[in-house]
């Protein structure tokens, strides 16, 4: 079983959820958005995971796409985790967790993360994957993904592959430079 985020970093992870809701893209402040949805909106039926991955997921597993601007001067890196605080009965889980994102690099296009790439060093998820494993909650209400990303001072090749959800938040303590996050709610389209 994979470990669970502390209390301290669901708190974290919620109050980025809160302070992302309604945010103004205004110029200079460091923003996360998709092109794939909105920030609250609903995320498409092929970003839920594969069937071979349990016996909720039936989507294709395709990344949304991602893209940020206005990081701060200085950034070095970036990290980026994906989040479902609703799974595990309140206890969360971890969809993706990668960073050592190099500072030139501004966004990932849809099925990007899906997949191993040069261009980040992958955690390791709930799933025990270094890439991004979409939505799979039971049939019911929505399930809210907060997806996150840091802009750190910690150069791209600083931190060890496969650190957890919990490792990285640790790592980064005292080299956060800005973060920023959007919502994207999925639901289990198919009734079991």
């Amino acid at each position: 079983m994979a470990p669970r985020p502390t209390k301290a970093i669901l708190a974290s992870a919620m109050a980025a959820l809160a302070l992302s809701c309604g945010t103004a893209q205004a110029a200079g402040v460091f923003t996360l958005s998709s092109a794939t949805f909105k920030d609250g909106d609903m995320l498409p039926k092929k970003v839920g995971d594969i069937p071979a991955r349990g016996p909720n997921c039936k989507g294709e597993n395709v990344s949304p796409e991602l893209s940020w601007a206005n990081a701060p001067e200085g950034t070095k890196s970036f990290a980026f985790t994906v989040f479902d605080p609703d799974a595990g009965n309140g206890a969360g889980f971890v969809h993706w967790v990668a960073y050592g994102i190099a500072p030139d690099v501004s966004s990932f296009a849809e099925g990007e993360i899906s997949k191993p790439s040069d261009k980040y060093v992958g955690g390791t998820s709930g799933k025990k994957l270094t890439t991004f494993g979409g939505p799979c909650p039971p049939p019911g209400s929505p399930h809210h993904y907060i997806f996150s990303i840091v802009a750190t001072d910690l150069g791209p090749r600083e931190l060890p592959p496969g650190l957890t959800f919990s490792e990285l938040h640790e790592k980064l303590k005292g080299h956060r430079e800005a973060e920023s996050s959007i919502v994207g709610r999925f639901v289990n389209p198919y009734p079991q």
